[in-house]
């Protein structure tokens, strides 16, 4: 079976290097980019199944590049930060990312979320699916298709994968713990601000009120009208 591609973007010439190594010792196809422009392009002709992203690079930078990739394919993101308070808006922004990194971090954690993401993907790809309708919300997850009263929503691979698990189950309230354990493979502990900001990228995209917040408990999905 042919190894993942993954595709690191970073412009310190020895993270990039590290993280690239550690990734091909892990079975991995690893292929580097210095900036962003260089980032775009090479996504194009390796056609990576996964992105390492730092958010500072000179020329474009990480969230343009991030609304680039995505634009152009759907494909999982984990930014790299240097600075924890910037978390929220990596994922809350809309821009794309899947989860993210503080440095410095561990190239044990880095492999780990890696493999987590992919797992993901695979898990939503393998199996048969039948396509979810709620009212005017539509969740195809063979096709990895969101239609929202007809028209299309362009969604994250993990942002497909949270509402396609509320989905499955409307009305139902799931903690945040149990939404890290079941959509993100994380145990508990692992850090909810990952929940809540993926659940404003839903809101933003689909509106207030298809994701209802159960105060001190976690969230369900409301079927639209």
């Amino acid at each position: 079976m042919p190894s993942h591609r993954i595709l690191v973007v970073e412009d310190e010439p020895a993270i990039a290097e590290a993280v690239a190594e550690r990734l091909r010792a892990e079975g991995f196809t690893a292929v580097i980019a210095r900036d962003g422009l260089d980032a775009v392009e090479r996504f194009r002709r390796s056609a990576p199944d996964l992105v390492v992203l730092d958010l500072m690079l000179p020329g474009l930078d990480g969230l343009e590049v991030c609304r680039r990739l995505q634009a152009e394919r759907p494909v999982p993101v984990l930014m790299l930060t240097a600075r924890g308070e910037e978390t929220d808006q990596l994922i809350g922004l809309g821009v794309g990312a899947d989860d993210y990194l503080t440095k410095p971090f561990s190239m044990r954690v880095l492999v780990a979320r890696v493999r987590a993401l992919l797992r993901r993907i695979e898990r939503a790809r393998s199996g048969t699916h039948p396509v979810v309708r709620l009212g005017g919300l539509e969740v195809d997850r063979a096709a990895r298709r969101v239609r929202l009263r007809g028209a299309q929503v362009h969604l994250t691979p993990t942002e497909f994968e949270l509402l396609a698990f509320l989905a499955g189950a409307p009305g139902t309230v799931f903690s945040r713990a149990e939404l890290l354990e079941r959509v993100w493979g994380w145990t508990a502990g692992a850090g909810t601000r990952t929940v809540d900001s993926h659940v404003r990228a839903l809101r933003r995209k689909l509106g207030d009120e298809i994701i209802r917040t159960a105060h001190g408990v976690g969230y369900a999905l409301e079927p639209p009208r």
